[in-house]
């Protein structure tokens, strides 16, 4: 008997290949600063871990400049949010929500029963990845970035005051990079009691080939798209994570800066992935805890 469908029958598709995530992220005090303020952290569960349901997780949080205890408050972000996502069930719109507004919470209550700490707040940029899309969590101006198909594009939006002036046509981007406002952010956990971060409500299709890259403003204030897309597009992960950190010391390095480098893939990951890794560099003290 043949095996030959007849005409009128669908022809099965083949299921397309899973995607995963593989990559690092990596934190450095810069150049100038005493001490580092941010805080880098990501999550890739591997198929078998319990929590692989809940999907990937990666964040930046950079602790306000001129505030009291930044460095507190980045932590704080990063740990409460990751927290919340991995322990809360449901879709991933209403959990970064909730977790952003627990960060806030967190970091707010810290500073009013803590006099040291009073005033301190922090920026914080997390992207989730679930059943291949991929979600926003964004407050401050810590940058999200996809590259795809040799396109850089920034998929976060600034919350600063240049940024709101260029989105208005006031000034040009140009203009907004040497501008003494620059670093003057309009959003942030923990400085309000409440606050009203950019969450996703859609996920965006991921595809494989694609980069996703994260990073507080002490590489994008030095590194423009262009040389961020070039190293991004011609070396795996690490590799690129190393040298736009070292581009970016290179260039003075008068703030702390922390990235990450994400690439999509499908089918089997190539090798086995610690299902958490958690990266606070201090190469200045030499230490990595």
């Amino acid at each position: 008997m043949s095996s030959i469908l007849p005409k009128f029958l669908p022809k099965r598709r083949q299921a397309p290949a899973p995607l995963y995530l593989s990559g690092v992220m990596r934190s450095h005090p810069g150049c100038v600063r005493p001490r580092n303020e941010d805080v880098a952290a990501y999550v890739l569960p591997r198929p078998d871990d319990a929590f692989a349901r809940h999907g990937a997780l990666a964040l930046v949080a950079d602790g306000l400049g001129g505030h009291r205890s930044g460095e507190i408050a980045s932590r704080l972000a990063i740990d409460t949010i990751r927290r919340h996502f991995y322990e809360q069930d449901g879709a991933v719109p209403e959990i970064l929500t909730a977790a952003f507004s627990a960060a806030n919470l967190a970091i707010y209550e810290r500073s009013r029963v803590d006099g040291r700490s009073t005033g301190m707040g922090t920026t914080c940029t997390a992207f989730a990845v679930r059943d291949g899309l991929i979600y926003l969590g964004h407050v401050g101006d810590s940058r999200a970035y996809l590259l795809r198909a040799g396109r850089l594009r920034q998929i976060s939006q600034d919350h600063s005051v240049v940024a709101e002036l260029v989105r208005g046509g006031v000034i040009t981007a140009a203009e907004a990079a040497r501008s003494p406002y620059r670093h003057a952010v309009l959003r942030a956990l923990g400085t309000k009691p409440a606050v009203e971060p950019l969450i996703w409500r859609e996920g965006m299709p991921l595809e494989p080939g694609d980069s996703i890259i994260l990073c507080t403003d002490g590489l994008s204030d030095v590194l423009d798209d262009a040389a961020i897309a070039q190293i991004i597009g011609r070396l795996p992960p690490s590799d690129a994570c190393e040298s736009l950190m070292a581009a970016a010391l290179e260039r003075g390095g008068a703030d702390n800066i922390s990235l990450g480098v994400f690439a999509v893939g499908s089918g089997a990951p190539p090798e086995p992935m610690a299902a958490t890794r958690q990266v606070v560099i201090d190469q200045a003290a030499g230490a990595a805890p």
